[in-house]
């Protein structure tokens, strides 16, 4: 992914909510099976890790991501945006 197309999902990005919330038990199966099962549905998601969770945000999102088979587009404080191309042409993301 390269900067330019990073940046436009960053801006598409700030104005979602976060869809799935991450909490003290951390990456879980089931976790990452709603994160799948999101990304098949949109592409690019928001994710916010709950104050009571003692787990690192970086490496989270790197595990979510490998798992996953997506790319972390940024983490800000408490939030994660992931991206995972999709299938379908009619709600494709178009990247610059």
């Amino acid at each position: 992914m390269t900067s330019k197309q990073r940046a436009y999902l960053k801006s598409l990005a700030m104005t979602m909510n976060p869809i799935l919330q991450i909490g003290k038990s951390g990456v879980t199966p089931e976790v990452t099976a709603s994160v799948s099962e999101a990304l098949a549905a949109r592409e690019l998601i928001k994710i916010h890790v709950l104050q009571n969770c003692t787990f690192d945000i970086g490496e989270m999102a790197d595990t979510l991501a490998e798992r996953t088979r997506s790319q972390v587009v940024q983490i800000i404080g408490k939030k994660i945006v992931l991206y995972k191309e999709g299938k379908d042409d009619k709600k494709k993301i178009v990247l610059p």
